[in-house]
């Protein structure tokens, strides 16, 4: 079974990196290093260059934890919708992953979400015992005007990601990266007039079959999918080995509205997808993701409060050992 990891969000040193390692947990998912702003303007470095990630990477490894993945990325808009500037906006995609391959970081998780990105109409819903979490109601959306980017096609859409694909897949298999693509979230188009073409799970197979080359993979963000199927543990036998990268999470409700869970408090057999994993060899990164934030924490990113982190990391500590003696 694979290792368990989290993520880190905070600026290093903090102790809930020490709280990881007492933990167990030897694995870290990392974002790009923008504190080190005073330092890069300085130098007229991005945190998407080699020394700034060797920085991080070092201070990482400093807390005892090996970083197996960045979920982050330079501006990407423009390569999104096609638009002139996309070169300059690819070859900074393209330094990421050369910079990530050089230091042995092998997994890189980006989106297609152009513009709007990751959506929820409301922070602090009460929950479980007053838990809060958060949620997204279309209905709110209903007279929300266009974006700057006026309507967007899933047509345009596809066309972008293929010319990106094309150009970029060949440098991740060089560089010893795999692209894993995380679903739309929330799965629902379109979205103020931005289609959002990564929402179905045939978009996933389409994805795999537009561009063969190994690096092309997918991230299997559960609590998407669980909205786009009712079978989630079929679905990630169905995807299979093309799946490089996991987020361990839960909601309740419908793409159209739905909340965030406590993983032991949502409407799925998180056991079975945690078989599921095993049945398919998984070996890749997997690590919690939205959890509530609970009496006494707090949260500066929400879905990211320290102490239900680390009740998520004991559930999912306690189903894979599950999984392991059956």
């Amino acid at each position: 079974m694979t290792e368990l990891a989290e993520i880190l969000l905070e600026k290093p040193p903090h102790p809930f990196w020490t709280v990881l390692r007492q933990l167990g947990v030897e694995k870290a998912v990392g974002v790009l290093p923008r504190y080190h702003a005073d330092w890069r303007e300085s130098r007229g470095e991005q945190p998407w260059e080699l020394v700034p990630l060797t920085l991080y990477r070092d201070q990482v490894a400093e807390a005892g934890l090996t970083l197996v993945a960045i979920e982050d990325n330079p501006p990407m808009d423009r390569l999104r919708l096609g638009l002139p500037g996309r070169e300059e906006e690819l070859e900074a995609v393209c330094t990421l992953i050369r910079s990530m391959g050089s230091l042995g970081i092998p997994v890189w998780c980006y989106n297609w979400m152009p513009v709007l990105g990751w959506m929820r109409t409301r922070m602090a819903l009460p929950s479980r015992g007053g838990a809060l979490v958060t949620e997204y109601d279309h209905a709110r959306m209903a007279n929300a005007p266009l974006t700057y980017a006026g309507e967007v096609s899933a047509e345009r859409l596809w066309t972008s990601l293929e010319w990106f694909l094309e150009r970029v897949c060949p440098v991740a298999e060089e560089a010893g990266v795999t692209l894993a693509l995380h679903p739309d979230d929330p799965p629902l188009s379109p979205i103020r007039g931005i289609a959002r073409i990564m929402s179905e799970v045939g978009s996933f197979e389409r994805l795999i079959e537009v561009n063969d080359s190994p690096a092309n993979q997918i991230t299997l963000c559960q609590g998407n999918f669980t909205l786009m199927t009712d079978d989630l543990p079929g679905t990630i036998r169905r995807l299979g080995e093309r799946i490089a990268f996991a987020h361990f999470r839960d909601v309740r409700g419908t793409p159209e509205r739905f909340e965030e869970t406590f993983h032991d408090d949502g409407p799925t057999d998180m056991l079975a997808c945690m078989r599921a994993y095993r049945d398919i060899g998984f070996s890749g990164v997997l690590r919690s993701d939205h959890v509530p934030t609970i009496a006494g924490d707090s949260a500066e990113v929400a879905g990211y409060s320290h102490n239900a982190r680390l009740h998520a990391i004991g559930y999912m500590a306690g189903l894979r050992e599950a999984v392991a003696a059956s």
